[in-house]
Formats: structure tokens, C-alpha cells, sequence
């Protein structure tokens, strides 16, 4: 579409670089087999771009053991695993306000229908939430802390490592959901003091949708949810326990492993800091104009320090979706509207009542004229309002 401004990269990062596209298409044109089952030149080449891929973001992590990286399809599918494999009857779990639904959904139905208590810790005005409140919270049956990483609303990056040497003295495990930081940020499970990482590869990794991750720490285990085939010692009656197998069900997706390595490959050759610095110069355009104008309200953005290239926003006296409507239609500028699938964020900055906010997400490929004219139709949808109202 000509001339259309993309900024939902919180949603998925789009476009993926073209060496993405390429190597997809070249990968599931000559080896678009079944990795690992067999042992003919094809499968193999399958199965060296999955253990390749393995290595790298075992490598991203700082994990120790690439058996450990179990792929999925996404972090949605990841933190079901994680949370269904790690909590039963009787458990308490600690979370945040800030959780997207892939992390709020399965803690809830474990607390209605299995009986697990969930305490929920809330972030500060500034879009933060306060390590010491965790070991507050901390119980004898406390057997799981899972915390977002960054925001996917308001796209503040919470001091895991604080929150990780609490969660380790008390030797609780410790879980975090990296599907917007994954790709973006460093994350160093070592320094950061995480036993179990959840990852997507469609945002910041800048692979297809349909497939994730996650990486589990030696020491930390998480129990069988699910069964099936695994391509190798069949004779088993019951899953295998060793990782990856562990949490690998089934055929993988391999196009999108590859697709995933392809991603990786190229924010490597960019060097990813580049990256965050581009998307982080962007969104203090965004701040440094946005905040100024009358009849703009933004959220969490006072100051952009541990922050990635989320923008929250509302135009006074217009509901976010049809303020979306109107940057579409008008100004061909796609973003994202409504709770985000993270009702608590907006249930406590108190735009649940509005139906939520206007999200811009930044990615790589977002130019300074993108954000100029999504500063300039901001601008006109405020004044515009205005003039109605006056």
C-alpha cells in the first residue's frame, strides 16, 4: 500500500527484512523435510538449521545447554507450559498488573478450577513495579514468580534482576515473559537472575508468526502437560523427560525456525543496540512533541529510561478506537487500540472505562517521516476535537 505508515510492532514486527523472506523461501523450497526423524541428507540439513538456532538464542540468553531451548509456537504456547507445568492444587504464584492475557488467562483458570492462589503486584505511576513488594508476598507454597519483562502497553522494562535475587534467596523459581524485550534488549539469564524465559520470534526476533520459545535453567524443571511423538526412541510409552524433547510435542515448525534464524542473523549483522537506539530516538519524537499539545494525554511516558518503543496515548474526548479509525482511514497510519490483551495495565491507569488507549509500537524500519506525520495527525485529531467541543 503506498505511502502506509506502520507502527503496530507490538502487535508484530512488519516488514521483516528482506533476507528473511529469502531464506524461507530458499529453506522450505530445498529443505522443507521433517528434521531429525531420519537420516537422509535432506533431513539433516532441516535439522542443522534447528540445532543452529538452538545455539544462537541459548547463546542470546547466556544459557548454558542448547537442549534446554525448547521451541513452540509462540510465547503464548511457551508460558502455558511453563505455568500449567510448574503449578498445581495447593501452589501460590506471584504476578503483575502489567501481565498480558497469555500469562493472565492460564493463571486464572489454575485459580478457579485448581485451587491456586495468584497475588498480583502493581507498577507505580511511572509504569514500574517495586521489587521489594515481591518478597512481601512470598509464601511457604509459593512456587512460581512470573513477571513481563517489558510492557507490551506501555512498554516499560521492569528491574528483573532485583526481583530475581529476591525470588532466588527464598529459592522460588523464576519466569519471564521477553515476548516484546526478546530480540530487542539483552537478556542474560545469568545477570538477570531468571530460571525460565518466554519468547516469541514474530516481534523483535523479526521472524514469521507461529513460532517461540522458551530456555530453562539447569536445576529447574517443569512437569509434562501434554504428549505425542517426538521422532525418536518410539518405543517409550510415556514423553520423553529429557529437553528439548521434554517440551517439544509433535513436528516443529521448521519454516518457521528458519525464518527465526534468518531474523536473528540480520539484527546480529545490525548490531541490535542500533536498533533500540533507532527505535528509542523515535519515540522521544513522539514524547518530546505529544506531550506539549493540548487535548493529548499520554501514559507512563514522562521518562523514556528503561523503556523500549512502546507509545501509549489518548486523544481527550475520543474512545481509542476511534481515534485508530481516523489515523487509518484519514492519515494511512495502522496502530493498535483498545486493552492490548493486558485488561489490568488499563484497568489501573484507568483507561479500562474508555475502552483502553492508542498504542504506536516502533520498529526498525520506521523513519523519522513516519513519525512526523503520526505527530502531525495526532495533532489535527486533537484540534479537530477541540473545535468540536468548543
Amino acid at each position: 500500500m503506498k505511502n502506509f505508515i506502520y507502527l503496530d510492532n507490538g502487535a508484530t514486527s512488519y516488514p521483516k527484512p528482506e533476507s528473511v523472506y529469502d531464506f524461507m523461501d530458499h529453506f522450505y523450497r530445498n529443505f522443507g523435510v521433517n528434521p531429525g526423524r531420519s537420516g537422509y541428507d535432506l533431513c539433516m540439513e532441516a535439522g542443522e538449521v534447528v540445532d543452529d538456532t538452538r545455539k544462537m538464542l541459548t547463546k542470546y540468553f547466556n544459557g548454558k545447554n542448547p537442549n534446554r531451548l525448547c521451541f513452540c509456537y509462540n510465547s503464548t504456547d511457551a508460558l502455558n507450559l511453563i505455568i500449567n507445568g510448574m503449578l498445581q492444587k495447593g501452589d501460590h504464584a506471584i504476578t503483575t498488573t502489567l501481565e498480558h492475557n497469555s500469562v493472565l488467562r492460564p493463571l486464572y483458570h489454575l485459580y478457579k478450577f485448581n485451587g491456586v492462589e495468584i497475588d498480583y503486584i502493581p507498577f507505580n505511576k511511572r509504569g514500574f513495579v517495586d521489587p521489594d513488594d515481591f518478597p512481601k508476598k512470598f509464601k511457604k507454597n509459593t512456587k512460581l514468580v512470573i513477571v513481563n519483562h517489558a510492557s507490551n502497553v506501555i512498554g516499560t522494562i521492569q528491574p528483573i534482576k532485583e526481583i530475581g535475587e529476591h525470588c532466588h534467596k527464598h529459592g522460588i523459581p523464576f519466569a519471564i515473559d521477553a515476548s516484546q524485550s526478546s530480540g530487542k534488549i539483552p537478556i542474560d539469564i545469568e545477570e538477570l537472575n531468571v530460571d525460565i524465559v518466554a519468547f516469541t520470534g514474530h516481534k523483535s526476533f523479526l521472524g514469521p508468526t507461529g513460532i517461540g520459545g522458551l530456555y530453562v535453567r539447569e536445576g529447574i524443571e517443569i512437569r509434562h502437560t501434554r504428549a505425542g511423538g517426538t521422532g525418536v526412541r518410539s518405543a517409550v510409552r510415556t514423553h520423553l523427560y529429557e529437553y528439548p524433547y521434554r517440551l517439544e510435542y509433535g513436528t516443529l515448525n521448521t519454516i518457521g525456525v528458519a525464518g527465526l534464524y534468518a531474523g536473528i542473523k540480520w539484527i546480529q549483522e545490525k548490531g541490535m543496540h542500533k536498533i533500540h537506539e533507532h527505535e528509542m530516538k523515535l519515540t522521544k519524537m513522539l514524547k518530546d512533541v505529544l506531550k506539549d499539545i493540548e487535548g493529548v494525554t499520554l501514559y507512563c511516558q514522562d521518562d523514556l529510561a528503561n523503556h523500549i518503543g512502546i507509545f501509549l496515548f489518548n486523544v481527550d474526548g475520543l474512545e481509542a478506537m476511534n481515534t485508530g479509525t481516523i489515523l487509518d482511514v484519514d492519515y494511512n497510519i495502522a496502530c493498535r487500540t483498545g486493552l492490548h490483551c493486558a485488561p489490568l495495565v488499563h484497568e489501573q491507569l484507568g483507561t479500562a472505562k474508555v475502552h483502553g488507549a492508542v498504542r504506536f509500537g516502533i520498529g526498525p524500519f520506521n523513519t523519522e517521516e513516519h513519525i512526523q506525520t503520526a505527530i502531525d495527525a495526532v495533532k489535527e485529531i486533537a484540534e479537530s476535537q477541540i473545535g468540536r467541543n468548543s
